[in-house]
Parts: C-alpha cells; structure tokens; sequence
C-alpha cells in the first residue's frame, strides 16, 4: 500500500488507543547527539544517530545507548552532519544489523563524513597517547578511539537510499516516507505513519530545516497536516539577515584583511557550509567587489563532499542551474585550490599575501582548521571568520564569546586575530522562517517538541509560537519518554 493511502485509512477511535512511545536520546536541550527512539507494537526505530560535540556532553558518545542495538528494526537518517550520523559506527558495532533507510545523496555523504570521523578518532587517540607518555602519565583506562575507520566502513553495507516520497514499511501499521529539507544536499524531513484498526497518526521529523530562497539547493518542502511534529530549535531566539547581508559581511571582512595583508581562516562545516562560502566568493567575484585572492579549500572530506555536490545537480535551485549551464560554478571558479594531501595544507603557510583558508572542523573541533588557527589567531592583521553555529564548550564558541587566549593544540595562544561572525551563512531556519513553514499546515496539531536546541533557545521558541500560535508546545528533557495516541 502506498503511503498516500496509507494515511487516507478512515480515523475511527478505538479502546486501546495508538500508544506510541517516544524517547528523546539526543538534541534534548543541547544542539548535537540527534536520537530519538520510536517504538509502535513491537517495532523500534531509530531516528538519526548522532555524535555529540559539545565538550560538556562527549561523555555520552561513550555510553549505552539506553536500548539493545540489535533490537532496532531500522534507523532513519536525515542527513550527513556528523551529530546526525556520527554514532552509526558505534551502534553497529553493539549489535545493531537493519537498515539504515535514507536518501541517495545522504548515503554517499554520510560515507565521506563516517570515514573522516573514524580516522580522526584514531589520530586522536593517538595524539593523547604520546602526550601521555611524553608526560609520564597514565591513564586510570586505556585511551581508544570511539571507533575506527574499518568499524565506520563495517555500517556501509547497511545503507538503504531511497528516492524523496518512497514509502517504506517499518514494522505491521509503520510506514515512512522522506521529503525534502532544503537544509544540505540529500538532507530530508521524515513523515511516519502509523495505524492501527483504522485509527491513524502522522508524526513529522524536521531534522534540520532549511530556509528558503538560499543558494544551491531547492526550498524545503511543507506539510498540509501532522498529528505530531518534532521540530529543531537551534535559532528558535533569533532571526538570520538576508543573503545581500551575508555579501556585504564577507565582502568587509575579505578587503578589510587584504588591506591588513592577513589572511582570512574559516572554521567550515565540511558538507553545506563550505559549498556555500564558495558560492558566495563566487558571487563577489563576478560582480567584482572583492579582489582575486587565492582561496584554498583545505579539507579531504569537504573536497570530496564538493565533488558530489557536483554529481547531484538535480537537486540545485533554478539559479545554481543557471551558473553551472554559464559555466560560472562557485565550485571551480579562478583562484580556488581544492587541497587534499597534508604537504599541500602545510605549503598554505608559506605564501605571502592575503588568503582565505576554508578548513574543518566547523565547530574547531579538530581537523585541519587548528593548524590554522594555530599560525594565525594571534595576528591582528588576520580574520577568524565564523559562517555557522559554534556549540557550547567548543573551542570555536570560546573564541566567539571574546576569550582573551585559548588552549589550541595542546599550547595557549593569545586571541588578537579580528573575530567575525556572519549569521546570514546559517542552513537552519530561523523562529519566524519555522512559524512560516509550521503555518501550512491546514489543521492544528496535537503537540509540537522542540528539539535540537540550547534549553534557552528552545524555551524561548517555545514562548514565541506559544503566542503566535497557541498551539501546545513542549521541550523534552534529555531521555524524557512520552506516549502519543
């Protein structure tokens, strides 16, 4: 049965009622660590399965998951981000063996984003090792990675991509179905359906919603009806500028740094951001408001997430069509180096004249962007330039909030570097861009969580469509359980 018709089964109230069970694993007041598990009948589903990156939470990456792996009858994915997909090694290593049901372009992202996640678990591991034994100490356990690259490469073969709105059956009265985010490429929103002796609910997972009218990819998609929606928070107290906005921002902060003779660092998230700092350089530079400065994407991950970017042109918007049938790609314009191999990153710091420098992490995490910050956080002549969402206890966030030095790569730096943030930049939607989309639906939800925020963030979301909707609205705490009918 198509899922079309599987939601058009006749509502009729029974005694027993739907029951179905949520609990909130991750992005429970706090951004990173997306898991949320829904169980109906019998059938357990795994929606998203993220890392944590935030300093005060990692522990959890180490711990149970609160379930048996092996017990799962699937996991839904939205997207690649890391702390949505980031612990897929780790549950497939504890027992887990189903399908990991998501879209093409995810699938192939995901990939890119697992294997750099393993090899950097590795090399951190490593790291604090020879610190270790450098400084006689030992550890009260051994220190290994969370999982390796061979255990990341081990949860490929159980990826299902799916086109958007192919229904899929979950378990008996369980259907799901994929619609466009609008967020990164292949990202999705997912609608499950659930019914029993005629008796149906829709609940709706927005993962990261996207905003509409950005550059590359298509709006997101809309809903005319939902029964539940779980719906991201993380610029729920705020409203992001205009496009024109971000390019007069990135258009200061270059020619104010070429001026200076600096260069220009961008902690990048690999698959999104990047792509879209490029789009906007590309922009600049054929309308000719900033001077042709070399900029490197030095970042093995971001470059091959580029180049399916590439591969999956039908999912761009009207306008990133255009640009690539004039040949006017923001992904291969004059001037753009696309760095893969250590020596080509480490060569960067000896060329003289202005830069930008597009690395990752994007929270500061780890990477290659340290190295960067490294050589340049203490020249004035220099710019951090932030273009997404720092975590709370991230290295990233520290240097935004004003911290006079920071601890990078195992020495403290002075911060003189000028530290700017475009907000503009962001691929979650902000609290009024959710209102807009929320308002097509045609009738009032039963509840709506919020989730993937900062607790101030959401609390304050909530304050806002409570008065603009009157709708009921809720915060989950993390690991709350709630039952649904």
């Amino acid at each position: 049965m198509g899922i079309a018709s599987f939601f058009r089964w006749k509502r009729k109230e029974t005694a027993e009622g739907l029951r179905i069970r949520l609990r909130f694993l991750g992005a429970a007041g706090n951004v990173t660590g997306s898991r949320h598990l829904l169980e109906f009948d019998g059938t357990k589903v795994l929606i998203d399965c993220g890392l944590y990156q935030e300093r005060q939470y990692q522990s959890r990456n180490w711990e149970d998951f609160g379930f048996e792996p092996s017990s799962l009858s699937a996991v839904l994915l939205t997207h690649a981000h890391l702390d949505h997909c980031g612990l897929l090694p780790k549950l497939v290593k504890e027992g887990f063996r189903g399908p990991v049901y998501c879209t093409q372009a995810t699938a192939e992202l995901a990939q890119i984003v697992l294997l750099d996640a393993g090899k950097l678990q590795e090399e951190d591991a490593e790291f604090k090792q020879k610190r270790h034994r450098k400084a006689g100490y030992t550890p009260p356990r051994p220190v290994e990675p969370l999982y390796t690259m061979e255990e990341a490469k081990a949860c490929f073969q159980q990826f299902r991509p799916l086109p958007f709105h192919e229904p899929i059956r979950l378990g008996p009265g369980l259907e799901a179905d994929f619609h466009e985010a609008g967020h990164i490429l292949g990202a999705s929103m997912i609608r499950i359906g659930v019914c029993r002796n005629g008796r149906c609910r829709t609940i709706v997972y927005t993962g990261d919603l996207g905003r509409v009218g950005r550059p590359i990819l298509r709006d997101p998609e809309t809903f005319d009806r939902a029964d539940y929606l779980l719906v991201e928070s993380t610029y729920g107290d705020r409203e992001h500028q205009t496009p024109e906005d971000t390019k007069r921002q990135l258009e200061a902060a270059v020619n104010r740094t070429w001026q200076a003779g600096g260069n220009l660092v961008v902690p990048s998230f690999s698959i999104g951001r990047s792509q879209e700092v490029l789009y906007y350089m590309n922009q600049l530079l054929l309308e000719d408001r900033i001077p042709h400065i070399m900029t490197f994407l030095d970042s093995p991950m971001a470059v091959r997430a580029t180049r399916v970017f590439e591969k999956y042109s039908n999912l761009y918007d009207s306008e990133m069509s255009r640009l690539v049938l004039n040949h006017e790609s923001p992904f291969s314009f004059r001037g753009l180096k696309l760095i893969e191999s250590p020596r080509e990153s480490k060569a960067i710091n000896h060329i003289k004249g202005t830069v930008m420098i597009i690395a990752g992490s994007g929270m500061c995490t780890g990477g290659r962007i340290k190295h960067h910050l490294v050589n340049n956080i203490s020249r004035p002549e220099s710019t951090i330039l932030f273009v997404g969402y720092q975590a709370q206890g991230t290295l990233g966030r520290k240097i935004l909030d004003g911290e006079p030095e920071v601890r990078i790569l195992g020495q403290m730096l002075p911060v003189r570097a000028a530290i700017v943030r475009v907000h503009g930049f962001s691929a979650h939607a902000d609290r009024r861009e959710i209102l807009e989309w929320l308002k097509k639906l045609q009738k009032r939800p039963q509840k709506v969580f919020l989730i993937h925020g900062e607790k101030e963030s959401a609390e304050n979301f909530k304050t806002y469509l409570t008065e603009k909707t009157g709708w009921d609205i809720h915060v989950p705490a993390f690991q709350e359980e709630v039952l649904i009918d």
